[in-house]
């Protein structure tokens, strides 16, 4: 390739989130529209971007690892930019792990990737530079007119907000991404339209904490609201899905919305990282577990086909055995559909890191395991309630399979990209389509199913025998 041409090709590695993929995407458009063009052969590119993660100590590893290998095979008419949590948690550290890193942007400065590459272009002085201004000058300078979207086939992230104000012990994201700001209603709808016109099926609601949407504009029940907004003004988009709520903030008019419109699924990611009050009193988290329990039976009262998805954190540092075990309990009793875990990972500026009473890491593994294998049963029996049922189907993609013609790969109302269960289906059925499928056979994760003869309809309740 030529040098000329190679000069206008830029690279993208985006870690982390469904958060970080939406700025990735962000960073695309502008490239694209100051005449860049993306490529798939970091050989190709005189841009080298990677958007990193620095929520946890794997992910921080992979980051480095990604950028390393960059380093190491980049040549000299070639830039490597480290960008995203990590970058801006860091800043010149980054430098220190990663010789050979041009420059470091910060989570609230991605939109000025454009003219970032040019000052890099035209330094004199071979030094990183660096664009991580600090939270006082970067609140609320986000909006560029930039699709605040990542759209991945007919399914696209869409974020409503950016930031957090909650206070976990444990999470470093506030100190990265700043405050919770939340994006204007109306940027937010018109690209919903925009979405809508080009054709998005499934619509993902994010943000650090979307029951927060709207706190700073002075609205109440802001989320709520914004979802009305949305399905009227795009209205033939048939999912809305919304992620990442906080606990003791789903509020009996988000359950009446959610139960009200048809759009939005009866799916719900909420992360409560612990079922021990104890535990959650340490890790600065609500600590109301009957709050949990009220909330739960309300919205499973509303919407009797509701899958509720949560995380945890096992070995959080004080984490007694009795604990754990009152974990385990309030899981087993909860039979929620998803569950996802991780091992408590040190972050040296957060209040958790002064916690005298480590975890030991053989400790924290083994009751990780434990807790998912108690956990494997549930979601099991979760997914056999589904069989015989019909369900309609996102379909993403073809497999070969073992059928003659394949098989069709999709997911259901029940599944969120890339962190939950697929429906694998016989046949080739249309990709980007939304169709009918008469579940036979169930798994731990995913399910299996044939087309239906009938035509798209609204899912069959669940009967009296279902898992309650």
């Amino acid at each position: 390739m030529s040098r000329a041409k190679q000069k206008k090709q830029f690279y993208l590695l985006s870690l982390g989130c469904s958060k970080n993929t939406v700025d990735s995407e962000s960073m695309a458009s502008l490239l694209h529209k100051a005449g860049f063009n993306g490529v798939a052969d970091p050989d190709d590119a005189s841009v080298l971007l990677v958007n990193t993660c620095g929520f946890i100590e794997a992910a921080r590893q992979e980051s480095i690892g990604a950028l390393r290998e960059l380093a190491d095979m980049k040549g000299p008419n070639q830039l490597l930019i480290a960008a995203g949590c990590m970058a801006q948690r860091y800043g010149d550290e980054v430098v220190e792990w990663v010789p050979g890193i041009d420059g470091v942007i910060g989570t609230r400065r991605w939109m000025d990737i454009v003219p970032f590459v040019r000052q890099l272009r035209r330094r004199k002085h071979p030094e990183p530079l660096y664009h991580l201004p600090d939270e006082a000058t970067t609140v609320g300078k986000d909006e560029r007119g930039v699709l605040r979207t990542a759209v991945h086939g007919t399914s696209a992230y869409l974020k409503i907000s950016d930031g957090c104000r909650r206070p976990c012990a444990f999470c470093a994201i506030p100190q990265i991404k700043g405050i919770h700001v939340s994006r204007p209603p109306e940027a937010i709808v018109a690209e919903a339209v925009r979405l809508q016109e080009a054709g998005i099926r499934e619509l993902i609601i994010i943000a650090q904490d979307s029951t927060d949407y709207g706190h700073d504009l002075g609205l109440k029940n802001g989320l709520s609201q914004l979802l009305r907004q949305i399905t009227t003004a795009a209205p033939d988009i048939p999912w809305l899905r919304i992620m990442y709520a906080y606990p003791g903030y789903v509020t009996d008019e988000l359950i009446e919305t959610m139960a009200s419109l048809p759009q939005v699924l009866p799916y719900l990611d909420i992360p409560l990282q612990h079922g021990h009050r104890e535990t959650l009193k340490r890790m600065r988290r609500p600590a109301n577990i009957e709050w949990v329990y009220r909330t739960v039976e309300k919205m499973r009262t509303a919407m009797p086909d509701l899958t509720i998805r949560t995380t945890f954190i096992v070995g959080y540092p004080g984490e007694t055995d009795e604990e754990f075990d009152g974990l385990k309990q309030f899981v087993q009793e909860m039979a929620f559909d998803r569950v996802g875990a991780f091992t408590y990972s040190y972050e040296a500026s957060t209040p958790s890191a002064t916690v005298s009473w480590q975890v030991p890491e053989e400790v924290k593994q083994a009751r990780l395991e434990e807790l998912m294998a108690l956990q494997q049963p549930i979601s099991l029996a979760k997914n056999q309630a589904q069989v015989g049922r019909t369900l309609d189907i996102l379909v993403e993609g073809h497999g070969d399979g073992h059928s003659e013609n394949g098989v069709s790969i999709g997911r259901s109302y029940r599944d969120a990209p890339e962190i939950d269960g697929l429906v694998i289906v016989p046949g080739q059925l249309p990709l980007g389509e939304i169709v009918p499928v008469r579940i036979d056979g169930a798994m731990t994760y995913d399910l299996t199913g044939v087309p239906a003869l009938e035509t798209p309809q609204t899912i069959i309740p669940l009967t009296a025998t279902a898992v309650q």
